[in-house]
């Protein structure tokens, strides 16, 4: 995992694609609102937001 972030990043270094950055951490925090809302006591407050 941390090979594939850093290969990642130099990519987006080497070839100036900075606007990528926003998406992947706006996946990234979906993607953590999903695990969380699976099975937690978290999950009712989640679910209101949408």
């Amino acid at each position: 995992m941390v090979d594939f972030l850093s290969e990642l990043w130099t990519f987006m270094r080497v070839r100036r694609k900075y606007w990528l950055i926003p998406i992947i951490v706006m996946l990234a925090a979906l993607g953590g609102l999903v695990v969380l809302s699976k099975g937690s006591a978290v999950a009712p407050f989640i679910y209101t937001l949408f």
